[in-house]
């Protein structure tokens, strides 16, 4: 059921409609039939104005919509749709990362590691797992997992959802760029089929630190970027007009082109999955059966090619991104 004390400001149209909606069908419920073409009425209405508010969305409000605290994370589609599945800790040379969520498990009765950053939806979880950003010991214990991956030929399902790699003095002191450097580089050589699916916020090095893949899948409402609208606004204008920042961003988010329909457009994404109505916060179940769907389609190709095959069509699509003039 929908929480609609959840939701952002330019969602309100359809917030109050649905808030009349559902008390015109508990009349209904209760007997009073003469409501039926009310609530028809309504339906129709509300149906309108979903599709002006969410297929009219600027890109920073997308941004918003990718960072929603009600959308499913990583643990959410493993318990959805990854059965058996074990929980691997630690990097083997410091500590254990909360930010990032591994295992074993399988999907459709196939073996699979599963790899994902993890936000946290009350206030202490999310704490505890730092708001998905890694340290370094998390990418660290990412790339265990990947070669664990390839050890026991499993195929490598990865999930995105960071804002970036934690920035901090500390984590910067245990070697953050050489451990998401580090990531890339086990990533582009692994010998197992690995398929990413950005589900919420793919910001920065902690977003890129899982993003080398045969198939990179996003999410209808999810961002996918080299940097945060903000930061990119705060490094450009932040110094001469620090108040306009937030308003900056804006303008940055169009600008980087994070979202879902600009980077397909790009050829840095492979596939666009269709969101429920309002977004996946507003229908796990409808998200994460789409996204299951799918993972088991591009698993199912990739696992029916050769590996020398795959690992040049994996180096081929990263060689691809961008354009040279000389």
């Amino acid at each position: 059921m929908v929480d609609f004390n959840q939701f952002l400001d330019f969602e309100k149209p359809v917030v109050e409609l649905e808030k009349e909606l559902l008390s015109l069908r508990g009349m209904v419920e209760q007997g009073d039939l003469s409501r039926v073409a009310e609530v028809e009425k309504l339906q129709r209405k509300l149906q309108k104005a979903r599709d002006d508010v969410y297929g009219n969305m600027t890109a920073y409000q997308t941004v918003r919509i990718s960072r929603h605290f009600e959308r499913p994370f990583t643990s959410n589609y493993i318990d959805s749709f990854i059965t058996d599945f074990i929980e691997l800790h630690g990097d083997r040379l410091f500590a254990d990362d909360s930010a990032i969520v591994g295992g074993i498990g399988k999907f459709n009765g196939r073996p699979v590691m599963v790899v994902g950053h993890e936000r946290g939806r009350s206030t202490q979880e999310r704490v505890k797992r730092n708001f998905g950003m890694t340290q370094p010991e998390g990418n660290r214990k990412a790339q265990r997992l990947f070669k664990l991956a390839e050890k026991f030929k499993l195929p490598l399902l990865l999930f995105i959802d960071t804002q970036g790699a934690y920035p901090g003095l500390e984590a910067e002191a245990r070697g953050q760029a050489e451990a998401i450097a580090r990531c890339l580089q086990v990533l582009s050589g692994l010998k197992t089929p690995i398929i990413s699916t950005v589900i919420g916020e793919g910001g920065s090095g902690g977003a890129l630190a899982l993003g080398v893949c045969d198939r990179l899948l996003m999410l209808e409402n999810s961002i996918y970027s080299v940097i945060t609208p903000e930061g990119c606004a705060s490094i450009l204008w932040g110094k001469s007009d620090p108040e306009k920042v937030p308003e900056y961003a804006k303008q940055a988010a169009e600008s980087l082109r994070v979202t879902a329909p600009a980077l397909k457009e790009l050829g840095i994404v492979d596939e666009v999955i269709p969101e429920p109505d309002g977004g996946a916060h507003r229908d796990f179940s409808g998200a994460t059966e789409a996204v299951r769907g799918a993972i088991a389609k591009h698993l199912s190709e990739l696992s029916g090619m050769p590996l020398p095959e795959m690992m040049e069509q994996r180096y081929q699509k990263f060689r691809q991104i961008g354009d040279l003039h000389e």
